[in-house]
């Protein structure tokens, strides 16, 4: 039988140390997912392992996925703060590793340990939060930390430019070892202890079949097309294999003393559309966000480093939303109108991206970005507090973690469909754009392009290429409107539970009536 978390509130003074260190570990593990992206290049010609060069980022996003559910389950039967600074001595490992790596090999299994740690850092984090801070309040706090997890998908590239262009790629790895030890001392000094806690039964059933599905699905969604075709066996057997172990975790979960995420949290209606609409808007975040480094470094012909300067609108759309959003509900506001208002905005501003060309002007582009990073910041991180406002604090880790879970996935998912689509149309609109040019089929494949081969081409030529390129990123944006529409209906669903102003209460499960006083 689990017993509950006995939550502690903290001094003001405390909690806004443990608040920094827990927002320093969220951006390390956030930030560790995109900011390899930029270095690999770099990587590959120095450990010289170009043919498993996807590996690399592969590892980290399935050991941090993968693990997410795991750490949140083990955080709410054993206590917070022993896992998130276990998590946090688990990532300082792995990038010491890393750094040190001399092969690709070595490098790929030490960033699945970095990846392991890393999952638990972003469940940690959100967790902690909820146990020393009453859901009224969490509002001031989480929004900081959606703007850091959508911060980090834009500070990354950049970042990754500025260290590979300016030091070394072991950088990247070696700079996470300071602040994670800054993280680990505050933790550890300013948390409070777990409370005592009676035995418990490990389901590692569930852990299993969980990993075995999630696992099969991330590398079908992320090595399909790249590492093997769609239609081979290899992707048949992964994402069948996907399938039917998701089927056997539902059966084995249900028999489960202590499910690793329980069967009731999807009978929880909060939960259930909270998880649904995070897949949602990871899936078109995820998907279309990556293209717009490729946009500027290809078509605009701009350095890493400036292509991730350019990227600021989005974040400061990203991030002011984010905590403005956390502010007014801190200050009473019902949470459900801003995912519905969030996805509306990201919609539109998938929408408007799906009309930038390569003549369109900077300040266009920023105004676009800008609005899709309100979008996002709207959304994001509220959904975490909503969740964790209506599950039963027993359950509040694993709430925490499925809720991210979903949306790592659907972020993987997106960003293997768009870049099937990516891959497969842009030789149609080369073919169409240079039909009277003497071509080979090497110079039709997306992978033949890179900024400095582009920049060499003959300005007729030249302009076609990108024209081609631009018109497949623009149809990129357009194919992820209609996902966005998706999340929009779905953040309709989301019911309005009244928040918590006590640590211990339970939420009552009625929805707030239209005229029913928040006081």
């Amino acid at each position: 039988m689990t017993t509950s978390i006995t939550a502690t509130a903290l001094p003001k003074r405390e909690l806004y140390f443990v608040f920094g260190a827990l927002m320093m570990g969220m951006l390390l593990a956030a930030l560790d997912s995109t900011i390899v992206a930029t270095a690999l290049p770099t990587i590959v010609g120095d450990l010289h392992g170009a043919n498993h060069l996807s590996w690399v980022v592969v590892a980290y996003l399935l050991a941090s996925t993968v693990s997410t559910p795991l750490w949140g389950k083990l955080g709410d039967l054993h206590g917070r703060k022993i896992y998130f600074q276990a998590a946090i001595v688990i990532f300082l490992v792995g990038s010491m590793l890393c750094g040190l790596a001399n092969n690709m090999l070595m490098l790929i299994l030490f960033r699945a340990l970095q990846g392991l740690g890393g999952g638990g850092l972003m469940v940690g984090a959100q967790a902690v939060i909820a146990d020393i801070v009453p859901p009224r309040e969490r509002g001031r706090y989480s929004g900081f930390f959606g703007a850091v997890f959508g911060a980090a998908t834009v500070l990354g590239p950049l970042l990754g430019g500025v260290i590979v262009d300016y030091w070394s790629w072991r950088w990247i790895f070696f700079v996470n070892v300071p602040f994670g030890i800054i993280a680990l001392l505050v933790t550890a000094a300013a948390l409070p202890k777990d409370a005592l806690r009676t035995s418990h039964e490990i389901d590692y059933k569930g852990i299993a079949t969980l990993t075995i599905s999630a696992s099969a699905l991330i590398l079908f969604t992320t090595l399909g097309g790249t590492e093997f075709p769609w239609r081979s066996w290899t992707a048949v057997a992964l994402a069948l294999g996907g399938v039917v172990f998701a089927v056997v975790f539902a059966l084995v979960e249900r028999r489960s003393s202590e499910p690793i995420l329980a069967p009731r949290l999807f009978r929880n209606r909060v939960f259930l559309s909270g998880s649904a609409i995070g897949f949602v808007v990871g899936f078109a975040m995820f998907g279309a966000m990556t293209f717009l480094p490729l946009f500027f470094q290809e078509v605009r012909g701009v350095s890493p480093t400036s292509s991730g300067l350019r990227l600021l609108p989005l974040m400061v759309g990203l991030f002011g939303a984010s905590i403005i959003t956390g502010q007014l509900v801190a200050k009473g506001w019902r949470y459900r109108p801003f995912p519905i208002a969030g996805a509306i905005t990201m919609t539109v501003g998938l929408g408007l991206m799906g009309t930038v060309s390569e003549s369109t002007s900077l300040f266009t582009i920023a105004l676009y970005m800008l609005v899709l990073g309100i979008g996002l910041g709207l959304v994001m991180q509220i959904l975490v507090t909503a969740v964790q406002n209506a599950v039963d604090p027993s359950d509040l880790g694993a709430a925490t973690a499925g809720a991210n879970f979903f949306r790592s996935i659907g972020g993987s998912f997106g960003t293997a469909i768009f870049g099937a689509l990516y891959v497969n149309q842009l030789p149609h609109a080369l073919r169409a754009g240079l039909s009277h040019y003497p071509i080979s089929a090497g110079m039709l494949a997306p992978e033949s392009f890179t900024p400095a081969g582009l920049a060499k081409l003959p300005a007729p030529l030249h302009a076609t290429v990108l024209h081609a390129i631009a018109t497949t990123i623009q149809g990129i944006y357009q194919w992820a409107t209609p996902v966005g529409a998706i999340a929009v209906l779905l953040s309709l669903t989301l019911p309005e539970i009244k928040l918590r102003t006590s640590l211990h209460a339970v939420a009552d499960e009625v929805p707030l009536s239209n005229t029913e006083s928040f006081e």
